[in-house]
This record gives C-alpha cells, structure tokens and sequence, in this order.
C-alpha cells in the first residue's frame, strides 16, 4: 500500500522535544517516537496516552481478534501458530537466531531496502543502539535481546530523508503500536512488521540493579530470559548457565524495579507485528511463531527451509497458581532458595507447558498489571485497558485495594 508523505511538522515538533517533558511522562516506554518530528502524532500514537489495539488490529490484519475464541482471546489475530528451531542455529544468538535469520533473508531477497534492529554502544552490551541495517553483517551485530527500555523508532527521520521504500521493523508491543499509527506518514510502499513478545522491561540503572539482586555474577551476564520451566536462565560469557527459579526473585527488592510503562501495558504478544518470534508458548529449546497475516507469512516463507517445526500444544491447569501469584506478588513474598528450589522442580513436572504456560505467564502479569494500574492511575483504567485483558481478568479474583 502506497502512504502519503508527510507534511513535515518539523520545526514545531522539535521545538516541542526541547521544551517539553514526554507527554505520557512517568509512562513513557522511551519507544523513541518522541525523538523524532513525529511527536507532532504522539497524542494519537502512544499506547500509553490512546490504547487503540481494537483498531489498529483490524487495519494491519484486516479483520479484529475473536474474543470467544481463547486462543485468538490471548494470542492476538493469527492465522497459523507452530513450535521451531533452526537447524543450524546461528552462534551467539540467544536463542537460535530465527529472528536474525528473517531479517538477512529479507535483504538477501531485496523485499526489503533496511531493517530496523538494535544493537548496542561499543560500552556497554546492554544499552541499545538502535539502527537502520543495510547488510546482513549488521543484521547479526544486533543479535541477543537487550532487556532495557529503548528507542527504536528513534530513526524514524532516517528512513523518510534515505528515500527507503520498504523495510522490515523489528521492535515490541509499545514500539508497534506507535508506529502502526503512523506508518501512513512514513512514505513507505511496503512495511513488514517482525514483534517479539515484550514483558517487564527495565531502565539500564533497573536492570543493574535486577542482575546484581538476581545472579551469582552479575558482571558476566551476556543475556537472561524468564523460561518455561519457571526458572530465569542467566548466560554468562564463558558460557555457562546459571538458573534462578522465579519463586527465589527478592520481590520485596525488586518490584519497583520495572518499568511503569511495562506495569501498564496489555501488548504481552505483540497484537499487530505481522509475524511473532519468542518462546512462551513452545516446547523447552523451541521458539513459538505466531503468523498473523499473508505478510507474516511471507516472511516465514523465505526461512521455512531452513527450521525444524511442530505443532504447537498444551498441558495443565494455569488457574490455580495464578490466583496464587496474585498475593504473592502483591506482598513481595519471598521463599528461601532451597523452598524455591524444590517449588521449581515440583511445578516444572506438573504445571502448565506449551500454550497453557503462555496463558499463565499472560495472565500472571496482566491481573499485576491491571491493579497497578487501578491503584496509580485509576482514571484511565477504563479506557486504557483493553477489552480482551478485562477479559482475562475478569477470570480471577482480585483485592479490593
């Protein structure tokens, strides 16, 4: 589909990045929308000042989530959802590298002039760069997560003054939301929309603070990702595992440590990316894929060769240890390593796997968020809580302050 250009409201839009704080202020997911000329749009575009997933799910996927199905409930539009690995994995990917592999093959195939991905500053692995790729080469420079807020659209200004096209985005909930809102002013003729499912991101000072709290050696991490088998797995540089179950987290430290944007946000799943990579709702040591529309898979197309794929599936009642997490959550609640320990394994042989964890997982974090919300900024929970969410929370029992 062919966008209209701009009408460039430059001037006033910087004048207003100078003078002004962020306009969702103590909300701000630092996407990096507001360090462009298009914060002129950022009343209409932010997902934390117009929740408007309803309808830029029916514009990017033409058509809305069906609420009484629970898996399109919690998933989001799709059309097809599968478990994969690549068969040779790329080294030094976190996972093994489907996300990386997309994207080279999109500028291999010339589908695409660029492909916006972050990588990180010469000092330091953690803080995001974001950057318009070109080559494949720096692609892969941006392999492995970057746990932190960061401002991917930032480079927005780049691709209009490049005269680029088409181009691949790789970015999360809050970042897509943003940029489906205006992706008509971006004078593109094709944009593909790669997501990554996104929870509790964190400040770079937060995130210090949760690897300093959380690992044996917080100077080694090179990444860390909240797994399946209920255990957070910290890789460190020589290689080496260190797992920490999620019931041994010092709560009580860390709860303030994510990011208020992240404690307000719905978009687990990343509603209206085009094609969605991450692991939730797979088998251990595979990722889950979530195609939503023809261009989605279009872009699955291009690497289908090169995966190993299975159906997706599910096991267990999610139900009862989440209304268990809510007060344990809400307390700050802690347990001895060794009682920790042993919940992990007990819970890791009975509990919810395949999609079942990925309903646990979203409903754990939106029943925390939806009282987050409540309790801080309760005159926008009506309209900033999307249908779908109230839906699933509805499904558990809350307290009343």
């Amino acid at each position: 589909m062919t966008s209209v250009v701009p009408n460039q409201p430059h001037k006033k839009a910087k004048a207003l990045k100078a003078k002004s704080p962020r306009p969702a202020k103590a909300l701000c997911s630092e996407c990096g929308l507001c360090d462009t000329y298009y914060i002129h749009y950022v009343k209409e575009a932010c997902a934390f000042l117009n929740e408007q997933i309803a309808d830029l799910e029916a514009r990017a996927h033409q058509r809305s989530r069906q609420l009484d199905n629970e898996n399109e409930l919690y998933f989001g539009v799709h059309q097809d959802m599968m478990a994969a690995r690549k068969k040779q994995p790329i080294d030094g990917a976190q996972w093994t590298g489907i996300v990386s592999t997309i994207a080279c093959e999109m500028l291999n195939a010339g589908k695409v002039e660029g492909v916006v991905c972050v990588q990180n500053t010469p000092e330091d692995r953690f803080q995001p760069m974001p950057i318009i790729a070109r080559t494949p080469e720096e692609v892969l420079a941006a392999k492995v997560n970057k746990p932190t807020l960061s401002p991917n659209l930032s480079v927005l200004e780049q691709i209009e003054q490049s005269g680029m096209k088409r181009l691949l985005v790789i970015g999360v909930g809050c970042q897509i939301q943003a940029l489906r809102a205006v992706q008509d002013k971006l004078g593109l003729e094709k944009l593909y929309v790669l997501g990554t499912p996104c929870v509790d991101n964190v400040t770079r000072a937060g995130l210090q603070k949760f690897l300093e709290t959380t690992s044996k050696s917080p100077d080694t991490v090179v990444h860390y990702e909240f797994m399946q088998d209920f255990r957070v797995h910290f890789k460190h540089e020589d290689g080496s595992i260190e797992k920490v179950p999620f019931f041994g987290l010092k709560t009580n430290q860390l709860k303030d440590v994510f990011a208020p944007s992240c404690m307000s946000c719905f978009d687990y799943v990343n509603s209206l990316a085009d094609l969605v990579v991450g692991y939730m709702g797979a088998p251990f040591g595979w990722q889950w894929i979530v195609v939503r529309n023809d261009t989605g898979q279009e872009m699955l197309d291009l690497v289908q060769d090169q995966l190993d794929t299975q159906g997706v599936s599910e096991k267990g009642d999610r139900k009862q240890a989440v209304q268990q997490s809510i007060p344990a959550y809400d307390k700050g609640v802690t347990l001895p390593m060794w009682a920790a320990q042993l919940m992990g394994v007990v819970i890791e042989r009975i509990g919810p796997k395949g999609l079942e964890y990925a309903r646990f997982s979203i409903d754990s974090h939106f029943t925390r968020n939806y009282l987050y919300v409540k309790r801080n900024y309760p005159e926008k929970l009506e309209d900033h809580v999307p249908e779908f969410a109230k839906r699933i929370v509805e499904q558990y029992e809350l307290p009343e302050n």
